[in-house]
């Protein structure tokens, strides 16, 4: 929270009334601050991109809040403006010094949604403090985060009065056994913690924040003590005044722009924890997660190996209704019995239909390798060496003989949270009228609320299970996936909608007014269709899009150059050796810094075998390679690298093409080992194919090469990051230029230098 602003006077204007009148303040503004913000200058770009959003956002006409009781008002004129920003137009400042004094001038809020930590992180420690110093109103924000992220002060209570059977360290039966000794001895480690916390919090040393503590807990430790919903109180917990997540919601109340992450705000709709989509300004910066996380917010899924924990609940549920006097209706003892029959029943059905799995052969150790399902795997050329095994059911089918075991899980599962429900409302009840038995009560409804969850995906994931598509809609995506972990087996059950932007229009963009979504990769092979149907906003009257250039002069300060290879990429093995020969070769020439992108962990992993071997072993030493310590550390020693005049190369994955900031010196080369297609072991990814196919359509060339295209984007970003750098993109997959999917990818990159590497060396100019 900041009121960095709040000795200013305020601006009570009278709210601007009309289009022309909210344009103008919305434009006017961000001029303010440009003029006035220290080294801030102006950029083409970034006016334009500020232009877009004020136009766009101002035909909105807020209408008077409903007093208590009354209904919301209809929704009315709605906008959304799409923004295409390159790197280096500087869009959270265009959006912010726009949306902001918007909203304060109309007495709304903001929301300010991001997909990284690195982001909230900017937005929170530099450009929301220099905004609130250079706009004439102040304004107070605040950073949003799950209630997970903070401590639970009863939990944390009963840790430091319980010994080592209230922590239940080791988990249930999936763990090995553990000798008493050992268990008491990684107690008293616990506890010390646990008591070091509960003296910061009284001391206002800590404020419960996970994130605040001076080393990051393990999930082993933080977990009992982590405050969750299904086993909060609230109000009624005698906790309630110190506890550390209200707080934090108070904080929130008080802030009027808030950052959050995609994941937090999609979770939270409709539970009041964040401000209503339709009582608030909201934009969502990097955008282009959106589709995906709201594909991972409503996948199910349940464990069927771990079924230790229904031993359990019928004590759990017989303590606590004891307890206050309550009768349940049901047998719990039986119902969970039956529970956890049904769902090793069904663990016995999937393990023997994974048994001779190509992907479960492989992982036992029993078959070398895998070879391609479908063309579009063989075309991408796939390495298949993956740590965990699938099976999926095609067009969302489950065996017939399966139904009745998953009916029952439903059903059982269903009953049990329903008698769950009922002691939770006898018990928030009980505590309400009698504030004396609130401890108490608040300790009750926490012992039986650990088994919520559990029962939860179960319950949800068997429904989905049994749901059938819908004439005319595509099917869900239903699926096993099964590994080992620590010599035993997991095996796990997932269920998943296959359309993300059906599911964002469903439950998000049908709340919201006004919005922006931005990033600098919503443009993929030449245009916004890929992001509009995967957000869920195409056909969506209320949208406007606009592409923003880059301020760089991409073909001056940059080239990419493809460099083709004899060994086709479908050939993976072939391809993979020649590639790295070539690689290695080409990282000689680094003189400060380099990113490597790999496009799995074996193809990263065989680099680095090559790299222990004789000719190539002094290169080792230039060499950080991502898992070998945390991002920042590497990022750190890097950095430390290139400013001692060393030469410095990072080998990364996925999460290192994007948002992965190196100006100048620190990234003088970014080497793309291969184009960047998505495993095709995602199940979603093929039940989604499948689905397309059945339509008469091609998935490779509408879902397949738009997303790789995008993440090609992304990846090739690394390169520039401001308009002094000077840097080389070098890509080994020729298909960028030989493939017609290809050269479609090429035409949403920016519009470097292009170049291809003859044998011996010469490089020859391509024309787009």
């Amino acid at each position: 929270m900041s009121d960095a602003a709040a000795d200013r006077p305020s601006v009570n204007a009278t709210p601007p009334s009309g289009p022309l009148a909210r344009e103008a303040l919305a434009l006017g503004a961000f001029d303010h601050v440009v003029a006035r913000m220290p080294g801030f200058r102006v950029r083409e770009g970034q006016r334009e991109m500020a232009a877009h959003i004020a136009e766009t956002l101002s035909v909105v006409d807020w209408p008077p809040k409903p007093e208590k009781g009354e209904e919301p008002p209809p929704m009315g004129i709605r906008a959304v403006a799409v923004v295409q920003a390159g790197t280096g137009v500087g869009k959270s400042a265009a959006y912010a010094a726009t949306v902001i004094p918007l909203a304060l001038a109309q007495s709304r809020r903001v929301m300010i949604s991001t997909a990284t930590v690195a982001l909230q992180e900017q937005l929170i420690a530099k450009d929301l403090p220099a905004l609130a110093q250079a706009l004439p109103q102040p304004f107070a924000f605040a950073l949003a985060k799950g209630r997970g992220r903070y401590v639970c002060r009863l939990k944390l209570d009963q840790m430091v009065g319980g010994d080592a059977s209230t922590a239940d360290l080791f988990g249930d039966d999936a763990a090995p056994a553990v000798p008493s000794d050992a268990l008491e001895q990684a107690w008293a480690e616990q506890s010390r913690t646990y008591t070091e916390w509960t003296q910061q919090l009284d001391a206002g040393d800590w404020d419960g924040d996970r994130d605040r503590l001076a080393e990051p807990p393990d999930a082993s430790l933080w977990s009992p003590v982590a405050a969750e919903r299904h086993t909060c109180t609230a109000r009624h917990c005698p906790s309630y005044n110190g506890c550390s997540y209200y707080q934090a919601r108070a904080r929130l109340a008080q802030a009027q722009v808030i950052v959050v992450n995609h994941d937090l705000l999609l979770s939270t709709l409709g539970l009041h924890a964040l401000p209503s989509p339709s009582d608030c300004y909201l934009v969502f910066d990097e955008a282009h997660h959106l589709g995906a996380v709201a594909q991972g917010q409503f996948t199910e899924s349940m464990d069927l190996m771990r079924n230790g924990w229904l031993d359990k609940l019928p004590r759990a549920v017989s303590d606590v209704a004891g307890a206050i006097g309550h009768h349940p209706t049901l047998d719990v003892a039986e119902a969970a019995r039956e529970l956890k029959t049904a769902q090793a029943d069904l663990a016995r059905l999937a393990m023997a239909r994974l048994s001779e799995s190509p992907e479960w052969l492989a992982l036992t150790g029993r078959q070398a390798g895998m070879r391609p399902r479908n063309g579009r795997d063989a075309e991408a050329g796939f390495e298949f060496n993956v740590p965990k095994a699938t099976e999926r059911f095609e067009g969302g089918a489950i065996p017939e003989p399966w139904l009745a075991t998953v009916g029952l899980i439903a059903g059982r599962a269903g009953a049990l949270l329903k008698t769950f429900e009922a002691l939770a409302t006898e018990l928030k009840a009980l505590a309400r009228d009698d504030p004396s038995d609130a401890a108490r009560c608040a300790q009750l409804y926490s012992r039986i609320g650990t088994f919520a969850p559990r029962l939860q995906h179960l319950a949800a994931t068997a429904e989905l299970w049994l749901q059938a598509p819908e004439a005319g809609q595509p099917p869900l995506a239903k699926w096993l996936e099964a590994g080992i972990q620590n010599g035993l087996v997991t095996l796990t059950a997932h269920a998943c909608p296959l359309q993300p932007g059906s599911l964002l229009r469903s439950h998000l963009w049908g709340q919201v007014r006004a919005a922006v979504a931005t990033s600098a990769s919503l443009v993929t092979c030449g245009g916004f269709d890929h992001f509009l149907h995967e957000s869920g906003l195409a056909w969506d009257d209320a949208v406007a899009v606009r592409e923003v250039q880059s301020p760089f002069d991409h073909a001056r300060q940059g080239r990419l150059v493809v460099v083709p290879t004899d060994a086709d990429p479908r050939d993976v093995d072939g391809y993979t050796r020649e590639m790295l020969d070539l690689l290695l070769a080409d990282l000689r020439e680094v003189r400060r810094g380099a990113l490597v992108l790999f496009t799995s962990k074996a193809q990263m992993k065989r680099a680095q075998e090559l790299l222990e071997r004789g000719q190539h072993r002094e290169l080792r030493e230039r060499v950080l390679v991502q898992g070998e310590a945390s991002r920042t550390q590497l990022l750190k020693r890097h950095a430390t690298r290139v400013a001692d005049g060393e030469a410095s190369v990072l080998f990364g994955l996925q999460s290192f093409g994007e948002g992965l900031d190196l100006p100048g010196e620190l990234c003088e080369w970014v080497f793309i080992t291969k184009l960047p297609f998505a495993s095709p072991s995602d199940p979603v990814g093929q039940a989604r194919a499948d689905w397309l196919k059945a339509q008469g359509r091609d998935p490779f060339s509408e879902l397949v090469v738009p997303a790789t295209g995008a993440r090609l984007l992304q990846w090739t970003g690394r390169a520039l990051r401001s308009e002094t750098d000077e840097a080389v993109v070098v890509c080994y997959d020729a298909r960028l230029l030989r493939q017609g999917y290809g050269r479609r990818m090429l035409k949403g990159l920016p519009p470097y230098r292009l170049q291809r590497r003859e044998a011996g060396g010469m490089l020859v100019d391509i024309s787009r």
